[in-house]
């Protein structure tokens, strides 16, 4: 995308364009291209806005209803921000700083943290390398009606001034020639100016992939691993004042259920009880699961993998929980057995701890079920119990 191409769609003519245009329809895409170029319009200028009525679809479900106003890329749309996530980070940003404060936002793609932070009230610098994402960026913000609140700028992160800001939030940029780069000091910005960041300004807060090691970020610095509907979208490392208690934290979100790390001893292992618990991602990622298995009293089937067992039932956001029906020594026959006794037709397999493929292990089972496509749907879990290959059937609660 050009820059031109940015300002022809967010002009007046583009932005009814776009108004007008159906949900996105893979099928009739091209009848709708054809239909386009009859009716006079340029092809290419046809061809953008079809992109943009195609990425603002798949916008819908991360950005919610702001997406149908907004110009994307694929690789803005990729590296936006969740609404949901945004939007409580720039509530916690605005709780901690003075009304109407200055924020930067360094590296702010398509703006959507721009957004949520212009509207908890703070005045937000956005800062962007790249000319068209800034362009982006810009369009966005105008087209959301926050133009007054957002400075976009397009200018390095490293190199702006950051006098008068009370706070910053940098999102690096992870990949490098087309790939992810593991080494931060390959990140844009390096995580070494993330670091200097935070000392100069004090009230920094970045985005980074939820993979990190633990050890990266330093002391007096707290992590929280942020997951939306049980997927694990990012690690966030808030610095200086913004800093929780807790070094580690993990956040599931809708709920705003939060775990924070303590002290607590390793959970002993041991054999399968009354009930199966499997942690949400967040929780496994903050390294947690010993905390998780304390609220209910919990060991683990094996010391090297997440799954809690207990005797008791909790209703918490922070862990599914499985009623365990059965267990076998882990073998094809062993479980097909087990199915056939239960009247089981279908299968659905979790696993955690073994390089066995779910889809392929399902594939050999099913064939063998008398009650096959008929019979009720059996959940089988196959892991390590005492570091013994192992398949539980199990009932979710």
């Amino acid at each position: 995308m050009r820059i031109e191409d940015v300002q022809a769609l967010a002009s007046l003519a583009g932005r009814a364009l776009l108004a007008s245009l159906p949900a996105y329809d893979e099928s009739s895409a091209l009848a709708l291209g054809e239909r386009l170029r009859r009716e006079g319009l340029d092809a290419d200028f046809a061809a953008a806005a079809m992109t943009q009525a195609r990425l603002r679809e798949r916008a819908t479900a991360k950005l919610g209803p702001d997406a149908r106003r907004m110009l994307f890329t694929v690789d803005g749309l990729e590296q936006a921000t969740r609404a949901a996530v945004a939007d409580r980070r720039a509530a916690l940003l605005a709780a901690a700083l003075p009304p109407g404060a200055h924020v930067a936002d360094l590296g702010c793609g398509i703006g959507a943290d721009a957004v949520a932070l212009a509207r908890a009230g703070l005045r937000v610098l956005a800062v962007e390398r790249d000319p068209v994402t800034a362009a982006l960026a810009e369009a966005n913000v105008r087209a959301l009606g926050l133009a007054d609140a957002v400075e976009v700028r397009t200018a390095d992160a490293t190199a702006v001034d950051l006098s008068g800001v009370a706070a910053a939030y940098l999102d690096p940029a992870r990949r490098g020639e087309g790939r992810r780069t593991r080494d931060p000091e390959d990140w844009s910005p390096p995580w070494s100016h993330v670091l200097r960041t935070a000392e100069r300004v004090g009230a920094v807060v970045a985005k980074l992939a939820p993979g990190i090691p633990h050890s990266l970020p330093p002391a007096g610095a707290s992590t929280e691993w942020v997951s939306v509907d049980g997927d694990v979208v990012e690690a966030a490392v808030w610095f200086g004042r913004l800093a929780r208690p807790a070094a580690r934290s993990a956040v599931l979100l809708p709920s705003g259920e939060t775990l924070d790390a303590r002290d607590v001893p390793p959970p002993r292992a041991g054999a399968p009880r009354t009930w199966l618990y499997e942690p949400d991602g967040a929780v496994i990622r903050a390294g947690l699961v010993a905390e998780a298995a304390e609220l209910v009293d919990g060991t683990l089937l094996d010391p090297t993998i997440a799954y809690v067992t207990a005797d008791r039932l909790l209703s918490t956001p922070l862990m599914t929980a499985y009623a365990v029906l059965d267990g076998v020594p882990f073998s094809l026959r062993r479980v097909r057995d087990l199915l056939r006794a239960g009247g089981f037709g279908d299968l659905v397999v979790k696993k955690r701890g073994t390089a066995v493929v779910p889809e392929s292990f399902r594939a050999q089972v099913l064939p063998g079920l008398p009650a096959r496509g008929s019979g009720p749907t059996a959940t089988v879990v196959l892991t390590r119990v005492m570091g013994q290959q192992s398949a539980l059937l199990v009932e979710k609660v």
